[in-house]
């Protein structure tokens, strides 16, 4: 008997996005499961929608850190993760980010990095 899974596949809260500018021209990179922790990127099991990424080698995209040589990037959509395999998936590379409903900013660069504009606003 075919051991088969129920999974429901959704894009994730993209309400970070700040245009439809750059949402049609996400590159597809290899993210390097490996490089990031459950605890601190993928507690409940995905990657979320707008979790900054170095894309630096788009082979091996690993956790943004701010460090010279990193390029910065957005994971686009939800990726359900088994915390081993490593995931093809659509990158964010230039556009608008609603900076406060990014899932974490922790290592939001004080500039936005070329191609991008952060834009400042609450949910209130």
């Amino acid at each position: 008997m075919p051991q088969l899974k129920r999974e429901s596949v959704t894009t994730g809260d993209q309400s970070w996005v700040g245009s439809g500018h750059g949402i049609h021209n996400c590159r597809t990179s290899v993210l390097d499961v490996s490089a990031f922790t459950k605890a601190d990127h993928y507690p409940d099991g995905y990657f979320p929608s707008g979790l900054i990424v170095n894309v630096a080698d788009e082979s091996s995209v690993k956790p943004f850190t701010g460090a010279t040589g990193e390029v910065f990037g957005v994971l686009f959509t939800d990726q359900t993760t088994d915390g081993v395999e490593d995931l093809n998936v659509p990158i964010f590379r230039h556009g608008f980010i609603k900076v406060d409903r990014l899932p974490v900013t922790t290592n939001i660069p004080d500039d936005a990095p070329n191609g991008f504009v952060f834009i400042q606003e609450s949910d209130a």
